[in-house]
């Protein structure tokens, strides 16, 4: 569980190496699980500490690096590069080896040393054009330091062969090209989410004019009813509705003004 969360959810699996240890902490394999968890969430002095109980218990050197990269993490850069002299690190794989340059330049810059830095990642690893796991790594490092010193030009040359050696595209190798080439990404969606906030807008408008429309036909029924009457009730109509009964009522007018008539006219016969 540690190992299938700790890209994902460090603090996560952080949780179950602590579970772990609790379970089986004479195994080496669950100290350097538990390691790598606090490692991964920055508890450097709880990494370390697990670190060093796996190395005891398994005689093997290659966790040396990231012990000293834990050094680092604690504010002991010095430690790190006096880790980077021991007789450990000839006893590392080419790996290990790169990956202990990698943290000895790291000390280096914390130690405000840029130009010490680039000098410890300049090896036959860095020139060789064949590509390996820690390439990509060790050139973006590499490209990185060059660019705190102002040397741009060189970093431009880097972070471009860094990209092709980042065949995963782990690494923003491709983006730091490009901000040194002054080229700036539109976010495609960004149109979408104006039209989105346009249709909101429209959708506001309609309703403040439902409103509106609501009120004017409130105004008129205070026309029609009496307020002051229990049995007021406001009602809907439309003007269409009434012209109806005005036209009703005027024609109930003329009717009676004719039955009138009629009967005058028999009144005078």
């Amino acid at each position: 569980m540690v190992a299938r969360l700790i890209d994902e959810d460090p603090e996560q699996a952080y949780a179950y190496s602590r579970i772990a240890l609790r379970l089986a902490s004479r195994v080496a394999a669950v100290r350097e699980a538990a390691g790598f968890a606090a490692y991964a969430t920055q508890k450097y002095s709880e990494a370390l500490a697990e670190f060093r109980a796996a190395k005891r218990m398994t005689g093997s050197v290659e966790l040396w690096p990231v012990m000293a990269d834990c050094e680092r993490g604690l504010g002991r850069p010095e430690r790190a590069l006096a880790m980077a002299g021991e007789p450990e690190v000839q006893k590392l794989d080419k790996a290990g080896q790169v990956e202990m340059r990698l943290v000895a330049a790291g000390a280096r810059r914390d130690m405000g040393q840029l130009d010490a830095a680039i000098v410890t990642l300049q090896s036959p690893e860095l020139a060789s054009n064949s590509v390996q796991p820690w390439t990509a790594r060790l050139r973006y490092a590499y490209a990185d330091a060059l660019l705190a010193a102002g040397r741009e030009d060189e970093a431009r040359e880097w972070f471009a062969k860094t990209v092709e050696a980042d065949k995963d595209g782990s690494m923003d190798a491709s983006d730091r090209l490009a901000e040194l080439d002054g080229v700036e990404f539109v976010d495609a969606l960004a149109g979408d989410e104006s039209d989105d906030v346009d249709d909101v807008d429209d959708e506001d408008d309609e309703q403040d004019a439902a409103e509106v429309a609501a009120a004017e036909r409130a105004s008129d029924q205070a026309e029609y009813y009496d307020e002051d009457d229990e049995e007021y009730e406001p009602l809907e109509r439309s003007e269409a509705d009434a012209d109806v009964e005005v036209t009703g009522e005027t024609a109930v007018v003329e009717d009676e003004d004719e039955d009138q008539d009629d009967a005058q006219a028999r009144d005078k016969g």
